[in-house]
């Protein structure tokens, strides 16, 4: 038998999903829809980790809104108040993550490369872009042959 507690935030379609599953004491945070709770093998997450899951949420994002609504890092989704739930959701419905912010960066890169700017054609090659070293690092040659 699986108890969970699902918090649902709908964005563009997509249906993002935080799944504590309170039999295995884990937590996992899923982007696509229903999550099956019989198959975790993850360890216990917090909270504060299950928002880091998301694509676009980072370790300064997740504390921002831990903080907002009054979360404790270590607090678990089943511990939190229905309002806390609500608030958080309608907060991730707002913010452009997952699928959404993969097409804004994948958009981003494909316009440089059209415009032909350094980092464009960095991308285009497959050579770092971030001005890393590539004289002693020839890793990229090995395909370039």
């Amino acid at each position: 038998m699986c108890f969970c507690r699902k918090v649902q935030a709908s964005n563009y379609g997509k249906t993002l999903t935080l799944t504590e599953d309170f039999s295995r004491g884990s937590t996992r945070a899923t982007s696509d829809g229903p999550y099956d709770c019989q198959n975790t093998s993850q360890p216990t997450q917090f909270k504060m980790k299950s928002l880091e899951t998301f694509f676009g949420i980072g370790n300064n994002s997740s504390a921002r809104l831990m903080s907002r609504f009054n979360i404790h890092p270590t607090c678990r989704v089943g511990e939190l108040a229905n309002k806390q739930v609500l608030d958080l959701t309608a907060v991730l419905s707002e913010m452009k993550i997952e699928n959404d912010l993969r097409r804004e960066v994948l958009n981003d890169i494909k316009r440089m490369k059209e415009t032909g700017t350094y980092r464009g054609r960095r991308h285009a090659l497959g050579l770092p872009v971030r001005g890393q070293r590539t004289r002693t690092q020839v890793g990229f040659l090995s395909s370039l042959s």
